[in-house]
């Protein structure tokens, strides 16, 4: 007999299209109000920018233990925030 679970668990989390609708789906509340006016106030060579930076931010959301990451960042106790981390990442200061 064995301890391992009879059907293997997928932890990845499922990614969000990368189009407009799939990132204003993805959203709520107060940021897909603000994603869909950045995206419509954006000229056309600056809507990749902003929809990456939405979809970034959706993902994020989506991330098991994110909410938690950014309270201990927020008290400054253990990790650095979800989003920070993405900052990082992206070479991005704030």
């Amino acid at each position: 007999m064995s301890a391992q679970p009879e059907h293997p668990t997928d932890r990845r989390t499922p990614a969000i299209p990368n189009t407009i609708n799939g990132i204003g789906d993805a959203l709520t509340g107060a940021n897909r109000a603000q994603f869909y006016a950045e995206v419509l106030a954006a000229e056309e060579e600056t809507v990749p920018g902003v929809m990456r930076k939405w979809w970034k931010a959706a993902m994020l959301d989506r991330a098991p233990g994110a909410a938690e990451s950014r309270s201990n960042a927020a008290a400054g106790t253990r990790l650095v925030s979800v989003d920070d981390l993405a900052d990082r990442l992206e070479g991005i200061t704030r």
